[in-house]
């Protein structure tokens, strides 16, 4: 437990903020695997100065255990915290940090993990993968994954460690984040005519935006096991214009579908840009709509092997679905590997001011963790 509360104030006190560097901590935690044994590789990012780590303990084989983390963070700008988010406080049992639950918690059981593992004499091995910028669309871990999909990786399960109170999730949404670019044809506010307003079009997107929601809600694919039974779709931003005396010429808006596994989203994308065409035609301009970051769903059986390894080792079968997303649904699309979600702590702390874990959230996590350990023994 000492341990695991050190690392995790090591991981902290890294700044790893979603799409900047991650090289100081990925090289501590290089350091740190390859001093208990671990053959550890880095693995290709999306960018310079972004990486990703796969280590490994124990012999090599198909039938290992992946435990996965990802060790980005979402930005403190703009929280009120009480603390210094970049610095590992405990008050009355809770460690407050940025990514202490979120999810450098589980990441810090990860590496007591291996530490229980480099005891011991393991029949098949074990698996870590750190992946980065999870937090803006799980963009890290797929260069990773096609690097190990090539090479023909296989394991028997894997563990993605995002907190879920150790309640065991076999599902969880997939989301498809688009822009919609509008052209238009400036021309003076005096006579509007002369031009194609930008903006009016956007507007008349948003609304199909909210008939997709509708329709979702309506007769979308549905899984009462979700909070939230079907696919939900909104816009985030939207921008236009210039000038108030300018007929705006270009405006742009983001949306997100998020959907249950088995939800065609390419064919709600097709009616969309069906209805940009007759809008931009009745105008006299153009919409464009793009897909900017997608990632599958997971709809992971009972009865999958993934399942039943984090059920023998702690975690509860009172199972789950996941409105937001998690790497196990790549990892089940890009690996094909039988993937589940179940780590310490409550995602409701994640992403806020104060953002915190308990230890005793830590200690169920390590105790998860080893009995994973002692079951490649």
């Amino acid at each position: 437990m000492a341990n695991t509360i050190d690392t995790l104030h090591n991981l902290v006190g890294f700044p790893t903020v979603t799409g900047g560097p991650n090289l100081d901590l990925m090289d501590w935690l290089r350091q740190r695997l390859t001093d208990l044994g671990a053959h550890v590789r880095v693995m290709p990012g999306t960018d310079a100065g972004r990486i990703n780590l796969c280590a490994t303990l124990g012999p090599s084989g198909p039938d290992g255990i992946v435990l996965s983390a990802h060790e980005d963070v979402v930005p403190v700008a703009g929280q009120a915290w009480t603390t210094d988010p970049f610095r590992l406080a405990e008050r009355d049992g809770k460690l407050f940090g940025r990514g202490s639950v979120d999810m450098k918690g589980f990441l810090a059981c990860m590496v007591t993990a291996a530490e229980t593992a480099s005891r011991m004499t393991l029949k098949r091995p074990l698996h870590l993968a750190v992946s980065h910028d999870e937090e803006i669309g799980c963009v890290g871990v797929r260069p990773m994954l096609a690097a190990l999909a090539a090479e023909g990786f296989k394991a028997r399960a894997c563990i993605v460690g995002e907190p879920t109170g150790l309640v065991i999730a076999t599902g969880h949404k997939g989301k498809v984040a688009v822009r919609v670019t509008c052209q238009g044809r400036a021309a003076h506010s005096a006579n509007p005519s002369l031009g194609v307003n930008a903006i009016d079009m956007a507007a008349a997107m948003v609304a199909e935006v909210e008939a997709l929601a509708a329709s979702l809600a309506e007769s979308g694919l549905r899984d009462p096991a979700y909070a939230v039974p079907h696919g939900t779709a909104q816009v985030g931003t939207i921008t236009g214009g210039t000038a108030l005396n300018i007929v705006p010429a270009e405006a742009s808006l983001a949306f997100e579908i998020r959907f249950p596994a088995g939800e065609d989203y390419e064919a709600l994308l097709s009616r969309l840009r069906v209805r940009a065409d007759e809008i931009a035609a009745a105008r006299g301009g153009t919409i464009s709509i793009d897909i900017t970051n997608a990632y599958p769903g997971l709809a992971e059986p009972e009865t999958s092997p993934a399942v039943a390894l984090a059920a023998a080792s702690g975690g509860s079968t009172a199972f789950t679905k996941l409105d937001f997303g998690t790497e196990a649904g790549l990892f089940r699309d890009m690996l094909d590997l039988p993937s589940v979600v179940c780590g310490p702590g409550s995602i409701d702390r994640a992403h806020k001011p104060d953002e915190f874990i308990t230890r005793d959230e830590l200690m169920a996590g390590d105790a998860f963790l080893t009995r994973i350990v002692e079951s490649l023994v």
